[in-house]
Order: C-alpha cells, then sequence, then structure tokens
C-alpha cells in the first residue's frame, strides 16, 4: 500500500509541475514572476526546481544516514552490554506486570522487551536520534517473533503508537530550539509537553487495544463459523 501512495505522490507532483510549466509557457507568463532572466531551467522551471528538491533531498538522507552510524554503534553497544551485564533481564522483570498487559504475545525474558525499554528510556530522557537504533533493533526482534513476515504483528503496532506518541520529561531538542530563537523561558514547555504527550500515549494505547480486542473477536466468530 505505501509503495501505491508513494508512486501517485510522485506521480502528481511531476504532473502538477509539468502542468505549471506547460501554462506558463503557453500563456507567456514567467514562471517565477517578473521578466524572464537567462538563469538555468532548474530555476525557472517548476520540473527543475523538483528535480533540485528530490537531488538535495537524497544527498540530506544520506548525510543523516552517515550521521547515525556512530550513535547507532553507540547505543547498540551500551545495550549488548547491558544485556551481558543481565540489566535487561532486571528491568524486563521489574516491568513484568505491565509488559505482559501490552505485548501478550511476547515472552517476559526475550530481547525484544529489553530493546523496547531502552528506547522508551531514550525517549523519555529527549535523546532523539539516539532512541532510533534502539527501536530499529527493538522492530528487528518483534520481527522474528511475527508468524506473518508480510504483516505487522499486534505487539509492532502497539510499540509503534508507543515510539509515536514518545512521552519525554526533557523535551531537550524542543527546548534548545526556542533557547536558540531568543525565548526568555525556553523550558516552560516541560510541563504541557508531558501532559500532552502522556494523553496521546494513554489515546493511541486505548485505540490499539480496543481495534485489536475487536479482531480478536471477528477472527474468532469466523473460526467458529
Amino acid at each position: 500500500m505505501l509503495n501505491y501512495i508513494w508512486f501517485w505522490m510522485i506521480m502528481i507532483s511531476l504532473l502538477v509541475a509539468a502542468g505549471t510549466d506547460i501554462y506558463h509557457e503557453v500563456s507567456g507568463e514567467p514562471a517565477t514572476g517578473g521578466h524572464q532572466t537567462e538563469e538555468s531551467l532548474n530555476k525557472r522551471t517548476k520540473l527543475g526546481q523538483l528535480a533540485d528538491a528530490a537531488i538535495s533531498s537524497a544527498t540530506t538522507a544520506v548525510n543523516i544516514s552517515i550521521g547515525l552510524i556512530g550513535v547507532m554503534a553507540l547505543w547498540l553497544g551500551i545495550m549488548k552490554i547491558a544485556e551481558e551485564a543481565g540489566f535487561i533481564t532486571i528491568l524486563a522483570r521489574l516491568v513484568k506486570p505491565v509488559t505482559k498487559r501490552l505485548f501478550p504475545e511476547i515472552p517476559p525474558d526475550h530481547p525484544a522487551i529489553g530493546a523496547m525499554l531502552m528506547n522508551i528510556a531514550a525517549n523519555m530522557l529527549g535523546l532523539s536520534n539516539a532512541a532510533t537504533p534502539l527501536g530499529l533493533k527493538a522492530m528487528e526482534e518483534l520481527q522474528e517473533l511475527n508468524p506473518e513476515k508480510d504483516k505487522a504483528s499486534n505487539s509492532m503496532i502497539m510499540f509503534l503508537v508507543i515510539n509515536t506518541s514518545a512521552i519525554t520529561l526533557i523535551p531537550a531538542s524542543a527546548i534548545a530550539i526556542r533557547a536558540s530563537l531568543g525565548s526568555a523561558n525556553p523550558q516552560q514547555i516541560i510541563v504541557p509537553s508531558i501532559i500532552s504527550a502522556s494523553m496521546a500515549t494513554l489515546v493511541g494505547l486505548s485505540t490499539v487495544k480496543l481495534i485489536q480486542k475487536f479482531e480478536k473477536r471477528k477472527a474468532n466468530k469466523k473460526g467458529d463459523a
């Protein structure tokens, strides 16, 4: 489904850009307003601007990927040390009552539990990109338990909701942005951020649980029939 969505988004953007360029060419109006200049087609036409944006975005994606290598190596290494030292097992046992209800399909001592807990902790501390490798590791572990490899499991959906709502105790990135823009009190968003994220998590978890309950009931009825 996502492939179709991306395909049509690309096609629509190309058609709109091409249509805009054709309209300006036929009407004789300059595409960028004002008088025609000798600047390159990439600056004057929508298709050219679209091509420039695509190349720029691809470059940015590569830079981000390379930049994440160090962070991923660091946090995956820390997680491996914590796992070998038994810290992950201890942490998993402490939160077992919660994880058992949220992720009933996952064994209590499975590595996926530890990866998810580390990811949630990183998000709570506002560590931003540091949470990414832990989230990827958690999804990798969850995929190993997934009986239908081409379809997200209930546990994967639940974890994605928790990760997306991401309760953050210290929104460091937002505070840094506010401070850089001259905010007189950049840290005043901490309490509203915690409240809004908590409500988002609560609504998300409740919604997922209700949908999964209805789906399970529907599957049971279909099996009985």
